[in-house]
């Protein structure tokens, strides 16, 4: 991936090695850590699983980092951002829209967020509460070590995931699916969870396709990156490493097949209503 020269986003806060400051973990304890780590999803508000007191509400003192990383990898996310600042600023802008940037929290171990105490057990996730997209960075070596999907533009595509699920919050969709869910069964309420992460999945396409296209930023090679992390994090592959079988019905964000249709469909269209995932067929 071309991003080095790129420019770098002033929307970074970066809390790594700031600790929590005396917050305790939220979640009820090892119980909610394991299923973290079984999940350990690109996910969206993580507030199932970081049920807890130690949350700031928007508008209280909360932690403040460093908005200019300084490390190779630290400025690589700030300039992946960037891009997708820049990207989805015109296609608001096309739609007559204005675009709200988000931040995104660079953090070690644990941090507080809007939605509950943030970890990296949990993986990448973004905050609708606080417009907050948190990632431990340590998620990169699991990515390629674990679930062996190395590549800069695979550790783009996390990005892109999670942004989708600001644009999402931006359009209403996330509210709209929050009413749903307030009156769904738990099979109802998880087949909600995968057509809004298979749609966070075509954002991060569409992201892809606009940067490609005004920026020229892939190299041989990155698109299969994306598509083989998008893969690797499918629930059916993740359940059948975890548990050695696969319940389809307790998916919550697509199987790996899903993941990577809906990327490229993002990616080829490169437009937001290729990415209706609710009315289309699920697969």
């Amino acid at each position: 991936m071309r991003w080095e020269g790129g420019r770098e986003s002033s929307n970074v806060e970066d809390r790594r090695g700031m600790g929590m400051g005396g917050i305790g973990i939220a979640g009820g304890g090892i119980g909610a850590v394991v299923l973290a780590v079984v999940a350990l999803l690109l996910g969206v508000d993580p507030s199932v699983v970081l049920q807890g007191d130690d949350s700031y509400a928007p508008g209280q003192t909360e932690p403040s980092g460093s908005a200019t990383p300084q490390d190779e990898l630290g400025r690589f996310v700030s300039v992946v951002l960037a891009d997708t600042e820049d990207t989805w600023t015109a296609i608001f802008r096309s739609l007559g829209r204005t675009y709200e940037d988000p931040k995104l929290v660079l953090f070690t171990g644990a941090t507080p967020t809007a939605c509950g105490t943030g970890q990296s057990a949990t993986g990448p996730f973004y905050c609708p509460r606080d417009q907050k997209v948190y990632i431990d960075l340590s998620f990169y070596r699991e990515l390629q070590a674990r679930f062996h999907a190395p590549g800069d533009f695979a550790q783009a595509y996390v990005i892109a995931h999670e942004i989708g699920h600001h644009v999402q919050n931006q359009l209403g969709i996330m509210d709209q699916v929050d009413q749903l869910r307030a009156r769904a069964t738990r099979s109802q309420a998880n087949a909600l969870s995968v057509r809004i992460e298979l749609q966070a999945d075509c954002f991060a396409g569409i992201w892809a396709h606009h940067a490609q296209r005004t920026r020229d930023i892939l190299e041989q090679g990155d698109l299969e990156e994306a598509l083989n992390a998008a893969s690797a994090i499918g629930d059916d592959r993740l359940q059948k490493q975890s548990q050695g079988y696969v319940v389809p019905e307790s998916f919550t964000h697509g199987s790996s097949a899903q993941r990577v249709s809906w990327f490229k469909r993002g990616f080829e269209s490169g437009q937001i209503k290729s990415c209706d995932t609710f009315t289309a067929q699920a697969g």
